[in-house]
């Protein structure tokens, strides 16, 4: 039997944004839908604050910087919502 190690790359790709998900793409192909509701900033924000997003901490996370809302690749695949403030 033939197997081959699977090198799992969780460093972030892209941002997207369904009605009601946020849409992850790593670098490793797998795509991460977490519902936005679990993200109220995000969720609470206009279009434009959405789509302004950079890659941060080495790839592992995403910045929007005009709602200072960071997120990381380990936490969007754990599911956990944003702490409620």
């Amino acid at each position: 039997m033939n197997t081959s190690a699977y090198n799992a790359d969780t460093r972030i790709k892209s941002v997207d944004f369904s009605n009601e998900s946020l849409v992850v793409g790593l670098m490793d192909g797998r795509i991460i839908s977490v519902p936005l509701i679990f993200y109220p900033r995000l969720f609470n924000a206009t279009k434009k604050q959405g789509l302004n997003w950079k890659i941060a901490g080495g790839g592992y996370g995403v910045h929007w910087p005009e709602i200072d809302e960071d997120l990381s690749s380990e936490g969007l695949l754990l599911g956990t919502p944003a702490p409620i403030a």
